[in-house]
């Protein structure tokens, strides 16, 4: 390890909370390569939705997330503020260290990984990662959920635990990563507290915020072979977007944005 900073490749998708994830890390360790997938064709994700959900509620959450296209924008100063007010780095990631590839599961993503042999895989927003790519290097792979696993493992914890009238478990996880859906071993946990301005598009920032130590104690647990996982929060609940009557009705009888 250079300099005996651990030796870390990331795997992620394109968006804010990977390139915060990379500022908040590349001071700490040695981030050899950021191997970045493309989204997903929207045709591929509907399909899968409608096939888990049916096209009754792959139709909600369609018409939720058009919706909340449009509320995003009107968040963003406020997300501005929180990412000043935690001093997170927004800047791109640095394009001589990113290889990109259609699919975070491709035989490009083993390959690389193959020839970098980092000590740590520290993943941000990808699609499930596959049993190939996980058994490809001897390393652990660590991700951040944003929510209480397994209580809250799929998308939006933070939304659902308020929605569910559990603030208790408004959080965030930093869990090795296994084939399952955000199954692998609790390494790390923490509450948020969001406040009266925020919303469903500002909760993560806070998260954000607050998974960024646990991963870099998580990535030195590791390294250090002193890594216990703990027990998480029962019972275990996938979660999925929010239909936009589920989220009018919980934001009109609950008030939860």
């Amino acid at each position: 390890m250079e300099g005996n900073k651990p030796r870390v490749v990331m795997l992620c998708a394109d968006r804010l909370s990977s390139a915060v994830m990379y500022n908040s890390l590349a001071g700490v360790v040695s981030i050899e390569r950021v191997i970045m997938e493309a989204k997903p064709p929207a045709t591929h994700v509907i399909t899968k939705k409608i096939r888990r959900l049916g096209m009754m509620r792959t139709a909600g959450q369609l018409l939720f997330l058009v919706a909340n296209t449009f509320a995003a924008k009107l968040s963003a100063k406020r997300i501005d503020q929180l990412l000043k007010r935690y001093a997170l780095n927004r800047d791109a990631i640095p394009a001589n260290v990113v290889s990109k590839v259609d699919n975070i599961n491709s035989s490009r993503t083993i390959e690389l990984l193959k020839q970098t042999c980092p000590d740590v895989v520290v993943i941000n927003g990808t699609r499930i990662i596959s049993r190939e790519v996980l058994r490809c290097v001897d390393v652990s792979f660590l991700n951040t959920h944003m929510g209480i696993t397994p209580k809250y493992r799929g998308v939006h914890g933070g939304y659902w635990a308020l929605v569910s009238g559990d603030p208790e478990n408004c959080g965030v996880t930093v869990h090795l990563v296994d084939p399952g859906i955000d199954t692998g071993g609790v390494l790390y946990q923490q509450v948020i507290r969001p406040e009266r301005r925020d919303n469903f598009n500002t909760y993560p920032v806070h998260q954000l915020a607050a998974a960024i130590p646990l991963m870099q104690n998580a990535i030195d647990d590791i390294v250090s072979r002193r890594a216990e996982v703990k027990p998480g929060v029962l019972p275990s609940t996938l979660w999925f977007h929010p239909t936009l009557f589920e989220y009018v009705r919980n934001r009109l009888v609950k008030g939860v944005r």
